[in-house]
């Protein structure tokens, strides 16, 4: 057979050679697009689920209730076991009385295996007291760790009470013994007139 009887030959079977490579790379171009898992669906900054308003509560051995988190908005990242939340506000009971601390913050990371609620952005804390007024703390930041039933910052707060105004750098709070220890640079500034005409 001569050269010239074998270029159709040669044609039609370089067109089939070429035809099973395009498909061959369309088929693996296309295996390669498909993520495996949900997870790789979403990417490591997408959030595994969320929950709009949510309320979550946590309960003492014998029933009370320890806490109420609430939250505009909760992603939940399951592989790290940490959650986003968007306005937090934390609702924390003492044993003994009925005086909730209430914790609120633009921002905040709640920490599952820790049980640490790392509040961001205005923290601010308000307690009521004994004569029924009430006191609050300011932060840039703040930690509740509510297995250890604590607080406590590195960062400057500011404490206003009806009898004056406290500035320090750092605190460590114990919810249940309703104590609140300032760390350094402490400032005070205070009425102590009494409050009788």
């Amino acid at each position: 057979m001569s050269l010239r009887q074998q270029i159709p030959r040669l044609r039609h079977l370089l067109i089939v050679v070429i035809a099973m490579a395009l498909v061959a790379l369309l088929w693996q171009s296309d295996e390669q697009s498909h993520p495996d898992s949900a997870a790789d669906l979403r990417g490591p900054d997408e959030p595994d689920s969320f929950v709009v308003n949510g309320v979550f509560r946590s309960y003492s051995e014998d029933g009370a209730l320890k806490s109420e988190l609430h939250s505009e908005r909760i992603e939940q990242f399951d592989n790290r076991k940490v959650a986003h939340l968007m306005s937090p506000r934390a609702v924390i009971r003492n044993t003994g009385t009925e005086q909730p601390w209430v914790l609120e913050a633009a921002e905040g990371r709640y920490e599952r295996n820790q049980e640490q609620l790392h509040l961001s952005g205005n923290v601010a804390i308000t307690r009521p007291l004994d004569d029924g007024a009430q006191a609050r703390l300011s932060s840039d930041r703040l930690t509740l760790d509510n297995r250890r039933r604590i607080v406590h910052t590195d960062a400057p707060v500011v404490l206003d009470s009806p009898r004056g105004v406290t500035h320090a750098v750092g605190l460590k709070g114990w919810i249940d013994d309703r104590v609140l220890e300032l760390q350094s640079q402490v400032e005070g500034r205070y009425d102590l007139r009494s409050s009788s005409p």
